[in-house]
């Protein structure tokens, strides 16, 4: 049962994804494809503009033949971390033979000296040497590649490349028995933030669907038909765009209500980072406002938007150090299609890890309330407790009640 796997986002869905899906069949020659993908938030820090369920749906209406959710804990981290959960992930299924990954540099012989370089022990204490003197870690990799390789610093600081040289540190070192398959993206850079082109970025296509809050004629260009549609429905029932500015005040109050010790205990705090952080959330009044003045050369954007994302939730640095121990525990299903039907019933044989179909079969919020869960338990709450939050950031407060996880089933779509 060839099967090759994808670790995404899609946020949201568009026309070079599904040339991602319909290229990692060719070359790979596999009849099945699986999508690892975040839930309901997102690597950066940030929320996903539609939740995990529309998204699941218009990616196996595009060609993804089952979707199963990075947790939490995995999905909203560093590239190493984030690349690391999705790879045991996928490997725990116990079918996966290929990982299929764009990247601006294909060529795998050009990747693996990246992967060799940056996990070398001296490039390594190069590397935190010059991040504590605040390079962030994609230039301290550059520098440190380029200096050794004679590769050039744009191509190993590219935000898809970083991943691909992390995706092949953690075949390595947790799923030897996967094929690395990279692709070349097609036309749009990563952090494009205009819509130029049928092939634009997941940047432009999410700037033009929140400044618009409407389908409009350029952003319907850049995704396909039956994802246009799902988008439209959602922006017509407030179901989207969800966006950070949402969770301003809730983001804020918590932060007040955190002691010096528990912000410390923040995953990504370190340094007297939460000195800084307890000064600052006093003397902001918005997020913006907030990171501003915690952000420097050391603590980009996105690592202080994680923390947020943590401080939000709840998630600390006891759960990251058990869940970096354990892997993901479980595969939650979020949408299938006749052949994700037929790989669910061969991981019933395979797989080393449950499904999860039901999430109510598992878990239910009032054990979630009472706590001293077991690792498998507080892994599944801390992705339920998400989307609990979450869907406060909805534009139709009528949407906003609680329970979506126990109450929402995976999707079978049909004829796809």
């Amino acid at each position: 049962m060839n099967t090759v796997g994808l670790i995404v986002e899609y946020n949201p869905f568009h026309n070079g994804h599904q040339w991602h899906i319909e290229r990692a069949r060719q070359a790979t020659g596999c009849k099945y494809v699986i999508g690892v993908m975040s839930g309901n938030f997102v690597q950066r820090g940030e929320p996903a503009v539609f939740d995990k369920w529309k998204r699941a749906e218009m990616a196996v209406k595009s060609g993804v033949d089952l979707i199963i959710e990075l947790p939490t804990v995995f999905a909203v981290r560093s590239a190493q971390f984030f690349a690391e959960g999705a790879v045991r992930l996928l490997s725990s299924l116990g079918l996966v033979t290929h990982l299929c990954f764009g990247a601006e540099s294909p060529d795998i012989q050009t990747l693996n000296i990246m992967a060799d370089a940056s996990s070398n022990e001296q490039n390594i204490a190069k590397m935190q040497l010059l991040m504590k003197d605040g390079i962030s870690y994609a230039a301290a990799l550059g520098s440190v590649i380029e200096k050794q390789c004679s590769i050039q610093l744009e191509s190993i600081a590219s935000p898809n490349n970083i991943l691909a040289v992390e995706y092949l540190k953690a075949i390595r070192k947790f799923a030897p028995q996967l094929i690395p398959m990279p692709i070349l993206r097609k036309h749009s850079r990563y952090h494009d933030t205009e819509i130029n082109a049928p092939l634009a970025s997941a940047t432009a296509v999410r700037r033009e669907i929140i400044t618009k809050r409407t389908i409009t004629t350029k952003a319907e260009q850049a995704m396909p038909q039956d994802t246009a549609k799902i988008v439209g429905q959602c922006l017509n029932e407030g179901r989207g765009p969800v966006t950070f500015s949402a969770f301003e005040k809730p983001i804020l109050a918590q932060l007040r209500l955190l002691t010096l010790k528990q912000i410390e205990d923040l995953p990504e705090v370190s340094e007297g980072l939460h000195n800084k952080i307890s000064d600052a959330v006093l003397k902001a009044t918005s997020i913006e406002q907030l990171l501003t003045i915690i952000k420097s050369r050391r603590y980009p954007y996105t690592r202080l938007q994680r923390i947020l994302i943590h401080a939000l939730v709840g998630i600390t640095k006891t759960d990251i150090s058990t869940f970096d121990e354990t892997g993901p525990l479980y595969a939650r299903v979020l949408a299938f299609n006749a052949c994700g039907r037929q790989i669910l019933k061969k991981m019933t044989e395979t797989a080393s890890i449950p499904s999860i179909i039901k999430t109510a079969a598992h878990l239910n919020s009032k054990q979630r309330s009472i706590g001293n869960l077991t690792p498998f338990e507080r892994m599944l709450a801390i992705d339920t407790l998400a989307t609990d939050l979450y869907v406060l950031g909805m534009p139709n407060p009528n949407l906003s009640h609680g329970g979506w996880d126990f109450r929402c089933s995976p999707q079978y779509i049909h004829h796809y």
